[in-house]
């Protein structure tokens, strides 16, 4: 008796099968009559390849498939091609319709795996955006956390500094304050005491009397006596004459 089965092929966890028709006496992996197709359910969707022709004509000759072959099949429209098929047999359907309702079947069914295709494309988009965000709110919760742990260091460590740096710098910066007040303090009395005593004091005190002493003490006191002198000796021939 003749199967139309699946023959296991692949590694361990990731099985691949071939679709065969063999002898149901033979070994599910041994020898078979033909090769007809491959199935690989490893995919979303799986993908199925088929000989939709070899297929039927194999049906056509008695070979029996198995469950999950015949739901292969199914997918693939190899049952509904026998179907038809049957009914032109019968004179129920031309062959023209058959291929005309077979063309339109697998149209259909075309149509409904891909918008199958691009809702699990559009489905994985999602779930990749959504893992995006959600990883981006993680980074963002652990920088803020480490944000938040970096400041609270920098703050103890502030305070700690604070905690020691007052006690030194209180006590000297009254010193220095207290040194530049007596620099202040200092440089006045000394500026002060050089001009007003040394210098104003002596070109006072000593130059007018210089130039007092001399016009007055000379000058005068020559011209007062040596006139008078001269006056007398003028006056004595007068007497002189008088006498003789």
């Amino acid at each position: 008796m003749l199967k139309i089965r699946l023959q296991r092929h692949g590694r361990k966890k990731y099985p691949f099968y071939h679709i065969v028709a063999a002898d149901s006496r033979a070994p599910r992996d041994g020898k078979f009559i033909e090769l007809l197709g491959r199935y690989n359910p490893n995919t979303n969707p799986a993908t199925i390849e088929l000989n939709v022709d070899k297929t039927v004509d194999w049906m056509q000759k008695g070979a029996q498939p198995t469950d999950t072959t015949r739901a292969i099949l199914s997918y693939k429209g190899a049952m509904m091609k026998l179907h038809l098929l049957k009914g032109v047999n019968k004179g129920a359907l031309t062959l023209e319709q058959a291929e005309e309702k077979y063309a339109a079947w697998l149209q259909e069914k075309e149509n409904k795996v891909n918008s199958k295709r691009d809702s699990l494309a559009s489905a994985g988009k999602d779930k990749a955006k959504s893992a995006m965000e959600a990883e981006t709110k993680v980074k963002e919760a652990r920088e803020k956390a480490l944000a938040a742990k970096r400041n609270a260091a920098m703050a103890a460590d502030a305070a700690e500094a604070a905690a020691d740096a007052p006690a030194e710098t209180v006590a000297e910066a009254p010193a220095t304050e207290t040194a530049s007040e007596e620099v202040v303090a200092e440089a006045p009395a000394e500026v002060a005491a050089e001009p007003v005593a040394e210098t104003p004091a002596e070109t006072v005190a000593e130059a007018p009397a210089e130039v007092a002493a001399e016009p007055v003490a000379e000058t005068p006191a020559e011209t007062a006596t040596e006139a008078p002198a001269a006056d007398a000796t003028d006056e004595a021939p007068a007497d002189s004459e008088k006498t003789e």
